[in-house]
């Protein structure tokens, strides 16, 4: 029924006094397999590369023998697969990493223009006393490489110490090392940037005059006037519609082709739409702030009371200042948050992929010889079974293709395994069984038979599968009522469920050949229970959901995203944390002068508290709903553009509450502290703030 089923395995004396004979007579009816392990300390640390190796050396083999043998080469299948999860691996660190490390660029430059109003007072000074452009260049050109030089150090060591807490790269290897180059030389090009390009630019545009000016209107900037933002939004939008629409693959690894891809397009949609965001994200702070409406009057009177109109005209004349604080923690809450909703979406998957692959949380497999189901009432009574349900197993004949057919009784198999909407085409998984079970010949059939068929609901399909009676085929009709992407223990491509009732009563054979069972418990612990239970039926196999996790090998889900998650989560909450409470801190360190002067002219530290809460308020609230809505976008944009590539795709993304309420108290915290700093700053005396700047 299912070739091979024609395999005997001998002990090797036995084989050579039974065949010894033969051999000697017709050595043509025999064959000599050599199962060979080679050196992988030979091969290329690349899948792609030891790939390439693999199938070269296979082919020299073969050209030396001659035709005189064939060679089955396992490493390259192997290998085959490996190299499209390595892709897979750097398409996750790009969609999930590269926006951590943008981010982080950002508030570095954010960090310094600060503390831009000084270095111009600090340049001013210098131009009075007779220094050059070149001398002020100077200067700033050996703040930048101390600071430089200090962080990129400090980065790197920090970078190997998490690789080789994680075991993920060698502390030598030469792709590390390159790797380790480049980021090197980006650190020294962004301390560069963030300091010595601002004070040049400074130094030949800025005259000392201009330096003493005032502040006028405010004016925006032109892509606020061209609305960039919306632009970049509604591009992100058109880019999305085209890659989640048209049935890509992300990942190109053909089988048996050395030639891996990646399809860089798809990277569009969210780079414009984190652009966008962030832009459109400053529009709206900045115009909600500069406007003083109600809104803002409102938001700051539980902390400014009777002087909630001062404090929202204070905070309208810091508009820009504020709104950055405000778009940068938004930013990071929303990079955290998508983060941490893709995978922790991930890692449920990735059990999903598990359960699918065995079953259930436990699967006995049996064959129509010796099957699982007549030990169904014994297997239910283990300690830790939750349920116990059978499940038939055939085989039929779709023309000449022969396909698994998989009976079921669609009243009980839920209560063993979860059926997920996605794994059928034709509707909600409850809508699909609901017709199974009202149309008893009815079979649902996997996509690929049905476009290579030409299936259309209500069609009879004639199988045919051996009867009980007399061992033969026999053509059984079906009615096809909807299409099966998965189920439960089928294969990828092509396979059949129907009705095992109805199954049973047109074969003459009622035998269930698997049974499915949820685990109350510890899935290992029932599985070892059912397994000593049938351990005088050697033709059943026990396997658990924890021993398919660890041996899916050819789907996304098989990439380890373990280590990545951690670095990424713990750099995520960094990034908020820094971007509300250090923006927040060194802004009012900024103006701690203008805080001075409001104390000598009888300003009391309860109105200056009021001006300081309403602010940080305004950061935690507005930053933290912006970035958790940004974040949720980010996020289901990509998972829809991931689900290509995940087996099964997700019905639902999965929020990780505790995490981001965590993101979010620490924030606070951080914005609490800088408050709580600045506030004993300034009791210190007007006159000394006053000295110190």
């Amino acid at each position: 029924q299912a070739p091979p089923d024609n395999v005997l395995i001998l002990p090797v004396a036995d084989w050579h006094r039974i065949f010894d004979p033969q051999q000697a007579l017709r050595p043509d009816t025999t064959r000599l397999q050599l199962h060979v392990k080679l050196d992988h300390t030979h091969l290329p640390p690349r899948p792609t590369e030891a790939y390439v190796t693999s199938q070269g050396q296979a082919r020299n083999l073969e050209a030396q023998i001659a035709g005189q043998a064939l060679v089955a080469n396992t490493l390259g299948a192997r290998l085959d697969a490996v190299r499209g999860d390595a892709l897979f691996a750097t398409v996750l660190f790009l969609f999930l990493g590269i926006p951590g490390a943008v981010l982080a660029a950002v508030l570095t430059l954010a960090v310094t223009a600060t503390g831009a109003g000084t270095r111009r007072r600090e340049q001013t000074l210098l131009r009075v006393r007779g220094a050059s452009v070149a001398r002020i260049c100077q200067l700033a050109a050996a703040e930048a490489l101390a600071a430089g030089v200090t962080g990129t150090l400090v980065g790197l060591i920090g970078a190997l110490l998490l690789a080789r807490a994680t075991s993920a790269v060698d502390w030598l290897g030469w792709a590390d090392g390159a790797t380790l180059v480049g980021s090197a030389l980006a650190g020294l090009a962004l301390a560069l940037a963030a300091i010595l390009v601002p004070a040049w630019r400074d130094a030949r545009l800025v005259t000392v005059t201009a330096a003493r000016r005032s502040v006028g209107r405010m004016t925006f900037p032109i892509w606020q006037r061209t609305w960039l933002d919306l632009l970049l939004l509604s591009g992100a939008a058109l880019a999305f519609w085209q890659s989640a629409g048209t049935g890509y693959q992300i990942v190109l690894a053909p089988e048996g082709v050395a030639a891996t891809a990646v399809d860089y397009k798809v990277f569009l949609a969210p780079a414009l739409f984190w652009i966008g965001a962030a832009l459109l994200l400053i529009r709206l702070v900045v115009r909600g702030l500069a406007g003083k409406g109600r809104a803002l009057t409102w938001f700051v009177t539980p902390f400014a009371g009777n002087l909630s109109e001062v404090v929202a005209a204070s905070m309208a004349l810091q508009a820009r200042r504020i709104a950055l604080g405000v778009v940068l923690t938004a930013l990071a809450v929303a990079f955290a948050t998508s983060t941490a909703i893709f995978n922790v979406t991930y890692q449920a998957q990735s059990r999903v992929d598990a359960e699918l692959t065995n079953g259930a949380d436990v699967t006995v497999f049996g064959t129509t010889a010796d099957p699982a189901g007549p030990h169904l009432a014994d297997l239910a009574g283990l300690a830790g079974a939750a349920a116990a349900v059978p499940m038939m197993h055939r085989f039929a004949y779709v023309g000449t293709d022969l396909q698994d057919l998989y009976g079921i009784d669609t009243a009980s198999i839920g209560a063993a395994t979860n059926l997920s909407d996605s794994y059928f085409a034709s509707g909600p998984a409850a809508d699909v069984l609901a017709l199974l079970a009202t149309t008893p010949n009815g079979v649902l059939v996997s996509e690929e038979t049905v476009a290579d068929y030409q299936l259309t609901p209500g069609d009879t399909i004639n199988l045919r599968m051996v009867s009980a009676t007399d061992n033969q085929l026999h053509n059984i009709p079906f009615t096809f009522i909807g299409i099966t992407r998965e189920f439960p223990t089928a294969p990828h491509d092509s396979f059949l469920v129907a009705n095992s009732a109805y199954v049973a009563r047109m074969t003459g054979n009622p035998v269930q050949e698997y049974v499915l069972m949820r685990a109350s418990g510890d899935p290992a612990l029932l599985a070892n229970g059912a397994r000593a239970l049938l351990s005088d039926h050697p033709g059943l196999q026990v396997h658990d959901i924890g021993a398919a996790e660890r041996l899916i090998s050819s789907s996304l889900t098989s990439v380890d995203l373990s280590a990545l998650t951690r670095i990424e989560l713990a750099f995520a909450v960094l990034l908020a944390v820094a971007a509300a409470g250090l923006m927040l801190a060194l802004g009012f360190n900024d103006r701690r002068r203008d805080f001075a002067v409001l104390t000598v002219i009888g300003a009391k530290p309860r109105q200056l508290a009021a001006c300081l809460w309403a602010e940080a308020a305004f950061v935690i609230v507005v930053g933290g709903v912006l970035g958790l809505v940004c974040g949720s976008v980010i996020a289901a944009m990509l998972i829809k553009l991931l689900t290509g590539v995940f087996d099964p795709p997700p019905e639902a993304p999965t929020v990780p509450w505790a995490y981001l309420a965590t993101v979010l108290i620490l924030v606070a915290l951080s914005v609490a502290a800088s408050v709580w700093q600045t506030r004993t700053r300034l009791m210190r005396g007007a006159v000394e703030a006053l000295r110190d700047v």
